[in-house]
């Protein structure tokens, strides 16, 4: 019985994790179909790339996503091993399969570049960043940038940017338009920034470290008033050598203002560090996953 039941179980996480990514891919082959491609905003990628050679030669930019991807999908499972396996093969495979299907049936939302580039950058960071979290992907200048930093000195980040760059660069020589340049631009940036909040959540907190002399009177308010739990960290000071007591808490985004007054209430001279925090899980905030 524990058996089928651990069976079932990974049965029931493949089946959401392929229905996601099938969703995901969808939402970012219509953020190129309704805004990216009609604009003539290559913003990166095989997809930027298939743009760029769908108004120089009218090849299908379906066509160029699976030529592209496919090669690269192999060379990646060759190097990399099976850890490329069909979650990634399937994403890559779809996206060029249902670019070319909502091109046939949904027309432009706007020609607007401004537009183009911020909404195509919603929907293909949505899409991208649903299909990542459930450890899918759409194939594209990621998998060249695994090969790219495998092979030379370049990290991830950096391979990326060069070759994302490098596409961009084609579109505004083809095209013979710094402005659709600066267009994709725009959308690379709203994309990354959408697949970060997806992958790390948009429930931004604030970790706040306090060090004061009266840490106790700070500690009984922050729990009384703004019902937040603290930990007491021991830290020393390494120029004067006194150990002191670090108050460590999180706090939502609008309870800033009121931490930073009561502090001030109780000690002015308190040092205070706060720091963003992506996501915050466990008791008093959303649950884990």
């Amino acid at each position: 019985m524990s058996w089928l039941k651990e069976n079932g179980h990974r049965l029931k996480t493949a089946i959401i994790d392929y229905l996601i990514i099938f969703i995901g891919v969808n939402l970012t082959a219509l953020g190129l179909v309704w805004f990216l491609i009609p604009n003539k905003i290559a913003a990166g990628g095989v997809s930027g790339l298939a743009t760029v050679l769908y108004y120089l030669w009218g090849w299908p930019v379906g066509l160029v996503i699976i030529l592209v991807n496919i090669p690269l999908f192999f060379a990646c499972l060759f190097v990399f091993g099976p850890r490329f396996g069909m979650k990634t093969f399937f994403g890559t495979v779809l996206l060029a399969v249902v670019v070319e299907y909502w091109g046939q049936i949904v027309h432009p939302l706007t020609l607007d570049p401004l537009l183009g580039s911020l909404w195509g950058g919603v929907l293909s960071g949505v899409g991208i960043g649903l299909a990542l979290r459930h450890h899918g992907t759409t194939g594209g200048t990621d998998l060249a940038a695994k090969l790219l930093a495998r092979f030379t000195s370049l990290t991830m980040g950096q391979a990326l940017l060069v070759l994302d760059g490098l596409v961009i660069a084609l579109a505004g020589y083809v095209f013979a338009s710094v402005e659709l340049m600066l267009y994709a631009l725009i959308s690379v940036v709203v994309t990354g920034k959408l697949i970060d909040g997806v992958l790390e959540g948009f429930n931004y907190s604030k970790g706040v470290y306090i060090i004061s002399d009266h840490s106790d009177r700070i500690a009984t308010r922050i729990m009384d008033e703004l019902n937040r739990g603290i930990t007491g960290l021991s830290g020393r000071g390494v120029y004067s050598g006194q150990t002191r007591e670090i108050l460590l808490c999180v706090i939502g985004r609008g309870e800033e203002i009121r931490l930073k007054k009561l502090v001030r209430e109780e000690d002015p001279k308190a040092f205070v560090i706060i720091t963003d925090v992506h996501e915050v899980v466990g008791e008093g905030f959303q649950g884990i996953e």
